[in-house]
């Protein structure tokens, strides 16, 4: 029988890139070499590991979120001696808490670097602020931006992350202060600095004010404006029908020799169609091919969108088809347009059919899907169809809107059907789906005996659902 080779510390890394599977990978870390001998060494080597292979493990631990495992691996790597753990390794597993929402390990993380003999600078203090601001924990993010001083001097990166955070939370005064802060420190702002700064002023309708940082950027500061800066200005530009200027701005990047992406020609193909230029969308969408810009979901949404709101749902779904023909899936996004139309159009049949065809062509509707035709169902008074949607929605753990539910009962209670009625609200129950509004309705019910004799057996279920 031939003897099975050895796996060496240089040949561990290889087969851990190899291993797909982070479970098998762990098992293949923590023994490397299974002894097949009945009767083992009491005491066998151990194995050297190298610091590659803590590297790969901890990161397929961190991104399967095995996080157990992964602190397993992190305490093992704690007793070794032969070699420093480097800092993006704990960089690393900061992010993976941050993006699994773990706050407190992210900061734990971070403080017990220096147990490991590593040095934290701020490369790992900008990891951990990023982590803080994926947690969406801005005030944690302000209280530890206060003691920056004791690791590092603050870098581009850091500010960026900082005024990331004020324009997340719609806060463009201290937005700005950050930005003025930066520039007294004599920190040069970067591309992603007025990257972000004028996408959430275009968002907030400021145009004016982000087309003077535009300028800024090229007068001033010597950077030149990127296609994610003029994405940004076109969309803020349709938002307010300043069409012309949005077209201009296309022209300008052409001149400037940037790409333009799917998502800037949707832009404006959604926006040609708005003002009823469908000419000239199909226009844009020949430039489109002609520039090399590749169609993708984003673009035939742009033009299922432009389809349905001219009402022209065969050319809708023959955009819906094209798509699977060409390779490119629709999406939920592409089917709620389609079904969204046919509801403002009051074209329930068609709108529950395409929903009921959703799993076939292998899209699962989501909550937008099941609110849009429940509302849709609702207003036609098709009652026992809404009544379907609703338990199926409820089922799937999708929340209904509570002003929706609630126009739902009152409509029930008022047509006197009170077997719907109360089977409603029993499906509510289980979901934990009623508020005050809803009992406001059902008190009355229940005390309509002439309406419903077993009101007050159903109103005991409801209270202790």
């Amino acid at each position: 029988m031939e003897k099975l080779k050895k796996v060496s510390p240089f040949r561990l890394p290889t087969l851990l890139r190899l291993e797909k599977d982070p479970k098998l990978a762990l098992q293949l870390f923590l023994n490397p070499n299974p002894n097949p001998n009945p009767n083992p060494n009491p005491k066998p080597k151990p194995f050297r590991y190298s610091l590659l292979s803590y590297d790969l493990i901890i990161t397929k631990l961190g991104r399967a979120k095995m996080f157990d495992e992964m602190e397993q691996i992190i305490e093992q790597l704690k007793l070794e001696t032969r070699f420093v753990p480097k800092e993006i390794i704990f960089c690393n597993i900061i992010t993976f808490y941050g993006r699994a929402r773990l706050v407190d390990r992210a900061l734990q993380t971070f403080d017990r670097m220096t147990s490991f003999r590593c040095k934290r600078t701020i490369k790992s203090f900008n990891t951990l602020l990023n982590a803080l601001l994926v947690c969406r924990e801005i005030g944690k993010m302000r209280e530890f931006f206060v003691g920056i001083d004791e690791y590092a001097a603050p870098d581009a990166c850091t500010y960026n992350i900082l005024i990331h955070a004020c324009c997340s939370s719609n806060d463009l005064d201290n937005a700005r202060n950050v930005f003025d802060e930066m520039r007294k420190k004599g920190i040069l702002p970067n591309a992603v600095t007025f990257g972000t700064l004028i996408k959430a002023l275009c968002e907030n309708s400021k145009l004016d004010e982000a087309f003077r940082l535009k300028e800024d950027m090229v007068r001033v500061f010597d950077v030149k404006p990127s296609a994610s800066v003029y994405a940004s200005l076109i969309k803020g530009l349709c938002k307010v029908n300043e069409w012309s200027s949005a077209f201009k701005l296309k022209d300008e990047m052409l001149e400037n020799k940037l790409d333009l992406d799917s998502m800037i020609y949707s832009t404006l193909i959604s926006a040609l169609f708005k003002v009823g230029r469908k000419g000239e969308a199909f226009e844009m969408l020949e430039e489109m091919k002609k520039n090399g810009c590749k169609l993708d979901t984003v673009t035939y949404n742009a033009l299922i969108y432009g389809f349905c709101k001219e009402k022209d749902f065969d050319s809708a779904f023959g955009v819906l088809n094209e798509m699977e023909e060409k390779g490119c899936k629709p999406d939920v996004i592409s089917y709620n347009i389609i079904i969204g139309g046919f509801c403002r159009e009051e074209k329930l049949r068609e709108a529950n059919e395409l929903f009921e065809d959703m799993p076939r062509r292998r899209c699962a509707p989501d909550v937008v899907t099941y609110r849009m035709l429940f509302d849709a169902l609702c207003s036609g008074m098709q009652f026992k169809e809404a009544a379907v949607i609703l338990e199926e929605m409820i089922f799937k753990g999708y929340a209904p809107r509570a002003e929706s539910i609630n126009k739902f009962a009152h409509r029930l209670f008022q047509e006197g059907d009170m077997k719907l009625f109360f089977r409603v609200l029993d499906s509510l129950a289980e979901g934990s789906f009623l508020d005050v509004g809803t009992w406001r309705i059902v008190i009355p019910a229940v005390c309509k005996k002439d309406k419903m004799p077993n009101a007050s057996e159903l109103f005991d279920t409801l209270l202790m659902a």
